[in-house]
């Protein structure tokens, strides 16, 4: 053998070897096995071993549920959702997938025989597929040119639903064919982008015969109308739902587009009859949200979640029911002061269930709907974020500040749970958690608020820390008992910091009162709030008082900006993500109209609204001169809800004045950080900076 072939030998033999450990390494990073962490202390890296539950699924029997888990390779930087069945007679887990991509919207087929889901086809575009319960003889079923975003089978299994993207804006060949280099986004209206994209379609909902190969569209239930269903971003199959007779389909949809779009909430609840090719809206003056409708199991009632009042994307949601049977409509939860979401009916179709924040947790709750008032289920230091009701209890997926989701069986009878996935049990059987303990402090105007505080591990009361204070975002959006894999407490404990997280006014779960101050008043008493929150805390005899920071995203961006110009020396260190800085120019930057017009009273050239001119005059930008502290500002680039150029502005604002700055800005992300390294590069950086300010040499 010659040398430079025995060379070339050795290399393809040691790639081999190398590709082999790389595999192997892959193998323990995805799914528990036998890989033991070196400590015991919660890191950002190993936020990523954890397997992220989703989309429960009972089977039509209801003695068999259906779920998936994405699990996160972050050497790779990408994550593969598999699918996986319990038993509820014994609950057994099995995992039934495992495959190079991604499993979504798992379904089980009405007649219980098979398991549909979304996965590429060989063109990358997603399609319907089929494969037995236990996961053999997997088959295509949906040829649709495009691909499909989501689906529903009808109840009697004779036709499919599904959602489809519909171009509404041409491209510049469109409208110059003799210009096919042309590069250019061309709009004559509002909202040329949304969230995280430049709008060029929108999603339709279609219906179609089932068959063993679906390769047409059907009918367009949207066709030649400016509707969006479901409405973008954070919407998905939760927008429709079939009639048991399978012969009608409700829906939520947004009959608008631009301007109108831009700056109404207004969604509405249509039913479509299949037979008579006949579209109803039900909520037809209704000036809110409508969304999420779910009828009754025999199909005389329908029920959605509704808003009151246009334009206000954090009003108050309410169950509402529809009688088709003597055409009458009722609140179904009268006197109640905070939301009802994820709403599901009683077998018999006289109870709704529901997930309601209060006091800083998420319970389920039941209502009687004639009767109108709620009692709670469950009870605890806990969100539950979704449920479903079978035949041994009530399933529900459940986290806390300390744990991630797991999914739960709940005696409806006296709450009592139990848990049945373990899906995490091996990696947070690993890990020390921090207390999480919560306190009612008072005030300034003598209103008690809630306060949750993280403590290290191991903590010892002989020792000072540094703390944080934690500002939230939303802004109403309440400090729950929620697990974050970029906002982790127990991962800032694990750190060495005491976490200090107010429920400032502007949030939920706390009365309307108290949620709506915010609105139209940014720096009113919620910044107060804050205050008093880390000037309460920073008396404790184990709270270093001269390494307090102050971090928060969006809103509690927004809140840092603010305070970094009113903190009267409090703060060692700030930590702003995707926070408004500039009002005028946040105006003139955002999508979404109605927004900004409710929380901040409108457009800053109204000189005769005073509730705007308030707004704008306490804009963070305009305290700049106050600044004397260090900021950390990050951002995603394709956050269009707040531009990166407002961090840019304000990092560049810091280091003008000379006040030690960093900038960091995430090209490919939008207002969260999503891909496994970027989120490790956000806790590096993030926690660089605190330890650099806070923490002594």
């Amino acid at each position: 053998m010659k040398k430079q072939q025995f060379i070339v030998l050795l290399l393809c033999i040691t790639s081999f070897i190398i590709s082999c450990k790389k595999t192997e390494t892959t193998k323990k990073i995805i799914g528990p096995d036998s890989l033991k962490f070196e400590s015991n202390i919660l890191t950002p890296e190993k936020l990523w071993y954890l397997g992220r539950i989703s989309e429960m699924q009972l089977s039509p029997d209801k003695d068999k549920l259906l779920f998936g888990v994405t699990w996160y390779d972050w050497h790779e930087n990408k994550g593969n959702r598999e699918l996986y069945i319990i038993n509820l007679n014994d609950n057994k887990r099995q995992k039934i997938t495992s495959t190079p991509k991604s499993e979504y919207n798992a379904r089980w087929r009405p007649d219980g025989q098979k398991i549909g889901y979304l996965y590429p086809d060989d063109n990358g575009e997603m399609q319907l597929f089929e494969m037995n319960i236990d996961g053999s003889q997997i088959e295509q079923i949906s040829y649709i040119k495009g691909g499909i975003n989501g689906f529903e089978y009808a109840p009697d299994q004779k036709h499919i639903a599904f959602f489809k993207d519909v171009k509404i804006i041409p491209d510049p060949q469109d409208i110059y064919p003799d210009l096919p280099k042309a590069n250019a986004r061309i709009y004559e209206d509002l909202l040329p982008r949304h969230w995280d994209q430049w709008v060029k379609s929108f999603s339709h909902l279609f219906i179609a015969e089932y068959s063993e190969k679906i390769d047409t569209v059907g009918q367009d239930v949207m066709e030649h109308q400016p509707y969006e269903c479901p409405l973008y971003p954070f919407a998905g199959n939760e927008q429709i739902n079939w009639h048991p007779n399978g012969n009608q389909i409700a829906f939520t949809a947004k009959a608008m587009m631009g301007r109108d779009y831009a700056l109404s909430t207004n969604s509405d609840i249509y039913v479509y009859d299949l037979l008579k090719n006949k579209l109803t809206n039900l909520t037809e003056g209704m000036l809110g949200y409508d969304q999420n409708p779910v009828f009754s199991p025999d199909g005389s009632k329908i029920a959605w979640e509704s808003m009151e009042r246009a334009g206000y994307e954090s009003d108050r949601i309410r169950p509402f029911i529809y009688d088709f049977t003597n055409d009458t409509m009722w609140e179904a939860v009268m006197d109640y002061e905070t939301h009802a979401t994820y709403l599901k009916w009683s077998t018999d179709g006289n109870f709704l269930h529901f997930i309601s924040p209060w006091h800083g947790t998420q319970q389920i709750y039941l209502v009687d709907i004639y009767e109108k008032k709620p009692v709670a289920i469950t009870s605890g230091t806990h969100n539950y974020n979704d449920f479903l009701i079978s035949k041994q209890g009530i399933i529900g997926i459940k986290q806390s500040m300390s744990k991630p989701d797991e999914i739960y069986m709940i005696d409806p009878l006296n709450g009592t749970e139990s848990e049945i996935s373990f899906i995490n049990k091996y990696w947070l059987d690993q890990l020390e958690m921090g207390k999480v303990r919560p306190y009612w402090i008072n005030t300034i105007d003598k209103k008690k608020m809630l306060v949750w505080v993280i403590y290290p591990p191991n903590f010892d009361s002989t020792k000072k820390y540094p703390a944080i204070l934690y500002c939230e975002g939303g802004p109403q959006s309440m400090v729950g008992q929620f697990w974050s894999y970029r906002w982790n407490f127990q991962l800032m404990a694990a750190n060495g910091y005491i976490v200090v997280a107010p429920n400032r006014r502007g949030l939920p779960g706390f009365g309307m009162e108290w949620l709506e101050q915010i609105s139209g008043d940014y720096s009113g008493l919620n910044i107060q709030d804050y205050l008093t929150a880390i000037d309460t805390f920073a008396t404790a005899p184990y709270v270093d008082k001269e390494a307090l920071g102050a971090v928060g995203a969006s809103y509690g961006g927004y809140s840092v900006y603010y305070l970094a110009g009113v903190h009267n020396k409090r703060f060692k260190a700030f930590i702003a993500h995707s926070g408004m800085f500039n009002l005028e120019s946040q105006y003139l930057e955002t999508d979404e109209y109605w927004f900004v017009n409710w929380d901040l009273g409108g457009p800053y050239w109204d000189k005769n609204n005073k509730i705007a001119q308030r707004s704008y005059a306490d804009s963070p930008h305009r305290l700049v001169d106050k600044w004397d502290t260090p900021i950390l500002v990050m951002h995603g680039e394709n956050d269009f809800r707040i531009s990166y150029t407002q961090g840019l502005q304000a990092f560049q604002a810091a280091r003008l004045m000379n006040i030690p700055a960093k900038l960091v800005v995430f090209p490919d992300e939008n207002h969260w950080i999503l891909k496994p390294q970027d989120g490790i590069l956000w806790q590096r950086e993030f926690f660089d900076w605190l330890d650099k300010y806070l923490k002594k040499k």
